[in-house]
């Protein structure tokens, strides 16, 4: 048994929003993506499978498509638009994200939908949106990320603020808009047996993932800085992130009785090495902070320090120093590179991993987001080609939504009223 394997949804989505239809797909839903002819504008995202350039070897389009059917309809014209809706009437979910009134100007909006089939769930995925003065404002993964508060706290300090490398804002927009749908899933076969719209915002979505900064503005508390790999407190730089052998580590080296033990364990290790002195070693680590801040310590000397450090860190591979954390309870990450989580003992040991045969090739994506004891994700089989189950799935009978309870009209109540959550 799969948890949505009694569910249909429908995908009008590309880049935009193909994570949540991905997302469903892994916990059983049957996933219909509708394509342009043509195919998804992400189709043509790179990097490509051996440089080549197809329809079918984006390695973009392969992360969040597999499992999914693909069924090619031309909406600019009625035939087209006919088949959508004889889709949508059966459905349980629809995704879209190709922008505010772009269904509704072709006459396959939500009104529309939910008229024919009140069952339905619709999540509607767009920039800012599908009210607000900002709605039809064209958007970039640059431009939600800075109007989300995001890069405000991304860089260096004396440098420009910088957005994170791969586009992020979408990709929260979508993670939230499954657990959007599946919200209203539940209400839809607990209390009221009817669908509704979920209008969901990308720059909201980015908002909520740094709401504690927003929340501090709010109250008058000191902003966040862009601190890059340390923080500044009163002028004193404290390094954070620090270059050794074959990568860089997340080293915290602070002060104090909660962490200036961790600190003197490390010196201990940097005198076993050879790289201070007694003197340095036997530094009063708990009140080192004190001493800076009151001119006993001067900050030329603490800067002498982190030399010291940083030389030693330069010597040690991440994995050395990782490891070595355990045994002298030092607080040490290293900073991963995708061949290192793709062969991190712990993640292989979860079977996080999940091989697809596509093609002629096996290729490894990252599997379940969740063990589940008694509905576990499925795996999922290669990406569609375009349009591959097009005749398949128009050639179907008229399905009709799974829905539980009889419609309730003029439901009152919340979402989750009733369910019980001990935290």
């Amino acid at each position: 048994m799969v948890m949505l394997g009694e569910y249909r949804v429908i995908e009008l989505a590309d880049e935009r929003g193909q994570l949540a239809g991905h997302v469903l797909a892994s916990l059983g839903a049957e996933v219909i993506t509708v394509e342009p002819p043509g195919g998804s504008h992400s189709r043509t995202i790179g990097p490509f499978a051996d440089d080549l350039v197809s329809s079918d070897t984006s390695l973009w389009y392969w992360s969040y498509n597999r499992g999914k059917k693909s069924v090619v309809l031309d909406l600019e014209t009625s035939e087209g638009r006919d088949e959508l809706l004889r889709l949508t009437d059966g459905a349980d979910i629809v995704i879209e994200a190709y922008g505010p009134n772009v269904l509704d100007e072709l006459g396959l909006g939500y009104e529309v939908m939910s008229e024919r089939n009140p069952a339905l769930i619709h999540l509607s995925i767009s920039a800012f949106g599908d009210d607000g003065p900002k709605a039809s404002w064209e958007a970039t993964d640059l431009t939600i990320m800075a109007s989300g508060g995001q890069m405000s706290l991304a860089g260096d300090l004396d440098r420009a603020p910088l957005r994170i490398p791969l586009p992020q804002a979408y990709m929260h927009a979508s993670s939230e808009g499954v657990g959007a749908a599946l919200i209203a899933l539940y209400e839809r076969q607990h209390n009221s047996g009817l669908g509704q719209h979920i209008n969901l915002s990308a720059q909201a979505s980015t908002l909520q993932a740094s709401q504690t900064n927003m929340v501090a503005s709010a109250i008058n508390a000191p902003p966040a800085i862009r601190s890059a790999g340390g923080v500044t407190i009163s002028d004193i730089y404290v390094q954070l992130m620090w270059p050794c052998a074959d990568g860089h580590i997340s080293l915290t080296v602070l002060f104090g009785p909660a962490l200036g033990p961790f600190t003197r364990n490390l010196m201990e290790w940097v005198f076993e090495e050879g790289f201070c002195d007694e003197a340095t070693r036997d530094k009063d680590w708990l009140n080192y902070a004190e001493l800076i801040f009151s001119g006993q310590e001067p900050v030329a000397e603490y800067d002498r320090v982190k030399t010291v450090i940083g030389k030693f860190c330069a010597t040690k591979t991440k994995a050395e120093l990782f490891e070595e954390a355990f045994v002298r309870r030092l607080l040490i990450a290293p900073v991963t590179t995708a061949e290192d989580v793709l062969n991190n003992p712990h993640l292989a040991e979860r079977d996080v991993w999940e091989d697809t045969k596509i093609g002629d090739r096996v290729v490894r994506f990252p599997g379940r987001m969740a063990i589940f004891s008694e509905t576990p994700q499925v795996p999922l089989p290669e990406p569609p080609t375009i349009g591959e189950h097009t005749n398949q799935v128009l050639s179907q009978p008229a399905r009709t939504p799974n829905v539980a309870i009889a419609p309730i009209p003029n439901r009152q109540g919340k979402a989750l009223e009733g369910l019980k959550i001990l935290d």
